[in-house]
């Protein structure tokens, strides 16, 4: 499987509308035991069955990862290591470190995203598609949180790394020039080439 193909198995099952995000919202409720949006109930499903997981459930679980305290950044000295491995072609080093990585922060793009690609490089297709499966899930949530057609309606995402991922998918290149607003919670580019223009929300973490 190459990387075109990749994307194009991403760019397939992207459905659904935009929906306005509610962060206190998603704060309470994936902190609610009670709640059908709880954290450790959604998380559970996305680990094990990630197709089983709706468009809203996967809106909770990957703007939800801004609460949590257990997050990795690719500024870690662990996550540094795992693209180490990864570009070293140890496949196998570089699965076993994502593994543990993954398990820490589930909803971390850039460690999904690693060991998809490493367990495509060792053919293991079930890994593969499972990955695959979540990664599509948290794209999709991206995907659908406004239509990137304007400063209001842009899509939004939790990090410059997730942006750079989800422009991936959108075939957004080198070609493309950036434009960067900054404002107290978040910054705003601007990515055009002719007549297409895209917008994007970065959240700052701390919002």
């Amino acid at each position: 499987m190459r990387c075109r193909f990749l994307f194009f198995l991403l760019i397939i099952p992207f459905l659904g509308c935009s929906q306005k995000l509610d962060f206190k919202e998603i704060e309470k409720n994936l902190n609610n035991p009670k709640s059908n949006f709880n954290y450790d109930k959604l998380i559970f499903k996305f680990k094990g069955m990630p197709k089983s997981l709706d468009s809203i459930e996967a809106r909770y679980l990957y703007y939800g990862r801004n609460f949590r305290k257990d997050k990795i950044s690719t500024l870690d000295d662990d996550f540094k290591e795992l693209a180490d491995s990864f570009k070293a072609g140890d496949f196998k080093e570089c699965i076993k470190k994502g593994k543990v990585l993954y398990m820490k922060d589930p909803t971390n793009l850039d460690v999904i995203l690693i060991l998809l690609r490493a367990y495509d490089q060792i053919k293991k297709a079930d890994d593969f598609v499972h990955h695959l499966s979540q990664l599509r899930l948290l794209t999709n949530a991206i995907k659908t949180s406004g239509d990137g057609k304007s400063e209001k309606t842009a899509f939004v995402v939790n990090s410059v790394g997730d942006e750079y991922i989800f422009l991936n998918i959108l075939n957004v290149g080198q070609d493309y020039s950036r434009h960067s607003t900054t404002y107290k919670d978040s910054v705003i580019d601007v990515w055009s080439k002719d007549d297409n223009t895209i917008y994007i929300k970065v959240l700052y973490m701390g919002f």
